[in-house]
């Protein structure tokens, strides 16, 4: 494949936006990506959306997007994974470019989840689990990342103040993101008094539903450097699946699809893990974000939780993990948020980063990883700066 680049990066408003429609937050965060990229027209399309059928009653979301984007004609396509379904609209666009089939493709992501009552919410988001053996018993997502958070407690003594140190972490970081859904700070004793969801998660352990999208510009080398705005490589894309069912899988303490797709992308950028100096992965519960910090390879079982309390996943740390606050405060409409993982690392690499959140020291590679449901897919990503 020849060298694939991104040369611009756009964000809607996140939050519960009740005067933006569907449509609009994505127009919104394409429109930013394109003016951020320079360039004046895109090939084609690919747009991350779980279940915008179910949100807010719209399927046909690709030929939509580039109608309202005033696009029609463009080769357009609706990308969906559940939670994934950003990060894999990326690894689209980045193959259609490295192939040569196009120049300049967008990848976006969007989701419109505060439309309907939580009830209407909760039944969308559990299409991402396994219908007739986990959802039909009663499971939801909280309970099932409950469960995988007691069985890796009771395998490696992971505590509840590990769990904790997350969620203050992310908060702490994204408190200087201007495009956070939850700007704001945490301390450790709001986190371990907030109400309980599924013990032992409590609703600040857990992200919230958004409404956003991400968009950025994907093109090759030769159009990135004609452009003369700054650019990232992208080196390496893994994309893997696991066993969705809970019950069936040989060890819940890890992800598998997360170790697979790692392996992966590390083994197409000719890295190793110790190479990464920084990544964004998905926080949907503060469990996650300490077992896909194993599951990468950046820490043996059971050690990234004492790690974590000893501060190095901070900004400051030996190796921050999400610097935007991650889905835990910047939000996560689920279609979108692997697109804005890749924004995130794009401006962090371009020295862009907003409010103090830049890691200092000028980091030159970086990973994101995003995943579906409790890990039944995940896509991970690794990149550059030019």
């Amino acid at each position: 494949m020849r060298p694939v680049c991104v040369v611009g990066a756009g964000m809607s408003q996140w939050g519960e936006v009740w005067r933006k429609s569907f449509r609009e937050l994505f127009v919104d965060a394409a429109r930013a990506a394109i003016a951020d990229a320079g360039v004046d027209h895109i090939d084609s399309l690919y747009v991350g959306c779980m279940t915008g059928g179910l949100f807010v009653g719209q399927e046909h979301i690709g030929a939509l997007m580039a109608d309202y984007l005033g696009m029609p004609g463009i080769p357009a396509a609706h990308v969906e994974s559940a939670c994934a379904s950003g990060g894999i609209a990326f690894r689209q666009a980045f193959i259609e470019v490295g192939s040569g089939l196009s120049e300049i493709v967008m990848a976006s992501g969007v989701e419109k989840m505060t439309d309907c009552s939580g009830d209407e919410a909760t039944a969308a988001l559990a299409t991402a689990a396994d219908a007739e053996y986990e959802v039909f018993n009663g499971a939801t997502f909280p309970g099932l990342y409950a469960l995988m958070a007691h069985a890796h407690m009771h395998k490696y003594g992971t505590t509840r103040a590990m769990l904790t140190a997350v969620a203050v972490k992310n908060h702490h970081n994204g408190s200087m993101n201007p495009f956070a859904q939850y700007p704001f700070k945490l301390k450790p004793e709001t986190v371990e008094t907030s109400v309980m969801v599924a013990d032992p998660l409590r609703i600040l352990d857990c992200s919230p539903i958004t409404d956003g999208a991400a968009a950025v510009i994907v093109c090759s080398e030769e159009v990135a450097k004609k452009l003369r705005r700054p650019y990232i490589k992208v080196l390496g894309s893994g994309l893997a699946t696991d066993i969705m069912q809970l019950a069936q899988r040989e060890d819940i303490t890890t992800i598998k699809s997360a170790t697979l797709a790692s392996q992966r992308a590390l083994k197409m950028a000719g890295k190793q893990i110790s190479d990464i100096q920084f990544a964004e992965v998905h926080d949907c519960f503060t469990i996650a974000e300490i077992m896909v910090a194993e599951s990468i390879g950046k820490y043996k079982p059971g050690q990234a939780g004492a790690a974590f309390l000893a501060g190095e996943s901070a900004l400051d740390g030996k190796f921050p993990i999400n610097p935007s606050g991650g889905l835990k405060s910047k939000g996560h409409p689920v279609g979108a948020t692997g697109v804005a993982q890749v924004v995130e690392v794009f401006k962090q690499l371009t020295g862009k980063a907003e409010n103090g959140r830049q890691i200092k020291g000028a980091p030159k590679l970086a990973m994101t990883q995003n995943m579906g449901g409790t890990g039944a897919s995940s896509v991970v990503h690794i990149m550059e700066v030019a």
